[in-house]
């Protein structure tokens, strides 16, 4: 009986932190900034300085090379983050930051988080709209076959229906490599400069 107890109440502790994990790394990670802390330590597993990390989303945000970082833009994002997001981030399980080593590493949840841009506000493709909109397009062409509407007859039905294949193929292809592309930890650079800033 007890040991149904405590089999319990660690389910019970299990489903908070789980429930804790899902609703910060949202809040978190609506900042760009904290976005960009991200995708940077995806691309390499080891420990990266605070200078360092604060050099580099300094270029980022800045749009510039990192040899090119004036000494007041670094210094306003490494205060940043060394006060606030690295601190949030930590306290999320999203990164482990050594705050008196001034030393930020990866951890297990940096690389289970799959961060996909579309959920981020100002990075918003209308995907469903589009596959909702090919659907009643490709309705709307078998009632008009169906009632043998011209000049939808001019084609054969086979020939429509491979129409109709290979555009929602090409569609998902699309989609696929969007994602791909809108992945934080994907390429040198976060996706989001390509898309314009929003924060």
């Amino acid at each position: 009986m007890a040991l149904q107890q405590q089999d319990a109440s660690v389910a019970t502790v299990d489903d908070e932190v789980e429930e804790l994990s899902k609703g910060e790394i949202f809040e978190v990670l609506r900042n760009q900034r904290r976005r960009y802390v991200l995708h940077y330590l995806k691309q390499d597993d080891r420990p990266v300085e605070l200078g360092d990390l604060a050099q580099q989303v300094a270029a980022w945000e800045y749009e510039t090379a990192l040899d090119e970082v004036t000494p007041d833009q670094r210094k306003r994002v490494y205060t940043t983050l060394q006060q606030t997001h690295l601190p949030k981030m930590d306290e999320a399980g999203i990164l482990s930051f050594d705050s008196n080593a001034g030393v930020i590493q990866a951890t297990e949840r940096t690389h289970d988080i799959s961060v996909y841009l579309e959920i981020v506000p100002g990075h918003e493709f209308a995907w469903r709209e589009l596959y909702l909109s090919l659907g009643a397009v490709s309705c709307a062409l078998v009632a008009a076959l169906y009632l043998e509407i011209y000049p939808f007859t001019m084609a054969s039905e086979l020939a429509w229906a491979g129409l109709i294949a290979a555009t929602i193929t090409v569609t998902a292809i699309a989609h696929i490599i969007h994602e791909r592309n809108m992945r934080l930890g994907h390429g040198d650079q976060p996706p989001e400069l390509s898309y314009g800033d929003e924060e």
